[in-house]
């Protein structure tokens, strides 16, 4: 594992919490990003904004690793397969959960939204419970 520095997890975090807020202050509209890309997609004049928000997200991941990042980040040699893969069933959860984690676990719990609280809860027991399967049920070390 990378050596984690608290003070740009710290950072990362307010930045997201901010970032939700001023949308949803401004623009009246939920920082879900499943959401944005969705509208995004369907190329209305009125939805630039979600242009631009996820240009923001991708222009700050190029800056954070280009410039503020002690060293690289760590990555992984997935199968190209796997991760379309994993991908599409994302994607599928996203649709079936009538949302992300960032809509249901930033926004919607920051809005006291009990959807949102049963989805976060079903993300964490689902994951909590694939780590377990893939690690000491099938043994495998991803």
């Amino acid at each position: 594992m990378a050596n984690f520095n608290w003070v740009y997890a710290l950072i990362g975090g307010i930045s997201i919490g901010l970032s939700a807020t001023l949308l949803l202050a401004f623009n009246g509209r939920i920082a879900g990003i499943s959401g944005i890309v969705n509208g995004a997609i369907a190329f209305s004049k009125q939805e630039f904004w979600r242009w631009l928000f996820i240009l923001g997200m991708l222009l700050g991941g190029i800056l954070y690793e280009n410039v503020l990042a002690p060293q690289p980040t760590p990555t992984a040699a997935f199968s190209p397969w796997a991760m379309i893969i994993g991908g599409f069933l994302v994607g599928f959860g996203t649709r079936m959960g009538s949302g992300c984690t960032s809509g249901h676990g930033v926004c919607g719990l920051g809005r006291l939204s009990m959807r949102s609280l049963v989805a976060v809860l079903t993300f964490m027991i689902t994951a909590i419970l694939t780590v377990f399967v893939v690690r000491h049920v099938l043994r495998l070390s991803i």
